[in-house]
């Protein structure tokens, strides 16, 4: 039965542990926190059975089973053939993880990190088994959003992208492959492009908040939901891609002659968009709209499963 150590039992790592474990992996997890630790099962349990009520996940009280909590990197790592890191986005403290995970792991398994940002030279380069290091970045939560971003080091071992590559397959994710090292990766590189421009928008009173929300949700994202950007224009003109660009490029070009700039992220620009946006919900409420965003997504996915692909 392979198995994974998952380092970090905050809202990813749990995530990791459900994606597995309906996977049939036997999955240890630790995390600093005793009662992070403590409430772990718990919720693992409870995503899963939430996943099997929408049919992506069978059997749920017997994957969790396969969860266990343990108090150390080392109990953890132990025999595994996969370890997926979750640790905060600081390089000092992925660096010390890692040189850990590379002293205390079986020297033949994939030490992959989550981060979303960091690119894997940053903490890898001292290592001795640096070659079997690399990024896995999946977007949250993994469970029901199944891309993962793989990019490996200079010194990656390409056998290790490949291996990791059909790993996360095999685990019901979709794997990409980032060729070279680049800060944010794919998704967020695209991700901050959006926002920048939507911070812009909104800080200029070109558009309410509310309203570039509905632009995406019940716009641009319906589309994005199945298709891709280059799927999307290769069918928004008769010619295909070529065609779109030809009849495009020009406004597009114009639009990159006047990018936002980071000044849309200052502390004035980010005040009116709080001020346009209304009062902050509490907590509670926040915990009540995530709870409701993970069953449409987890509605949304079952649904693009039971679709067959063109």
């Amino acid at each position: 039965m392979p198995s994974v150590a998952i380092i970090g039992a905050g809202l990813i790592g749990r995530s990791w542990a459900m994606v597995f474990a309906r996977s049939g992996w036997d999955v240890r997890i630790t995390d600093p926190s005793a009662e992070t630790l403590e409430n772990t099962p718990r919720l693992v349990r409870a995503g899963l059975e939430e996943l099997a009520s929408h049919g992506l996940a069978t059997d749920p009280a017997f994957a969790a089973g396969r969860v266990i909590a343990v108090p150390s990197i080392a109990e953890a790592v132990h025999g595994v053939d996969l370890v997926q890191e979750n640790g905060p986005e600081s390089v000092d403290i992925k660096r010390a993880i890692f040189a850990e995970l590379d002293r205390l792991a079986p020297a033949d398994a994939i030490l992959a990190s989550s981060t979303s940002a960091i690119v894997a030279s940053q903490f890898t380069e001292a290592l001795s088994g640096r070659s079997r290091c690399l990024v896995a970045h999946p977007v949250n939560p993994p469970h029901l959003v199944p891309l993962v971003e793989l990019c490996g080091a200079p010194w990656t071992a390409p056998e290790t992208v490949s291996r990791a590559r059909e790993i996360y397959q095999s685990v019901e994710q979709v794997p990409i492959i980032v060729n070279r090292e680049v800060e944010g990766f794919v998704l967020n590189r695209l991700q901050g492009a959006l926002l920048a421009e939507a911070f812009r928008l909104v800080g200029d009173g070109v558009v309410s908040p509310q309203d570039l929300d509905k632009t995406l949700k019940d716009g641009l994202g319906l589309r994005w939901s199945f298709l891709g950007p280059f799927e999307t224009i290769e069918l928004n003109a008769p010619g295909g891609i070529a065609d779109y660009c030809r009849r495009y490029t020009g406004f597009y070009r114009r639009l990159t002659e006047d990018p936002a700039k980071p000044l849309v992220w200052d502390e004035e620009n980010v005040k009116r968009i709080l001020e346009a946006w209304g009062d902050a919900p509490a907590l509670e409420a926040l915990t009540r709209r995530s709870a409701w965003r993970d069953r449409r997504l987890a509605a949304l996915k079952a649904h693009k499963n039971s679709q067959a692909e063109m």
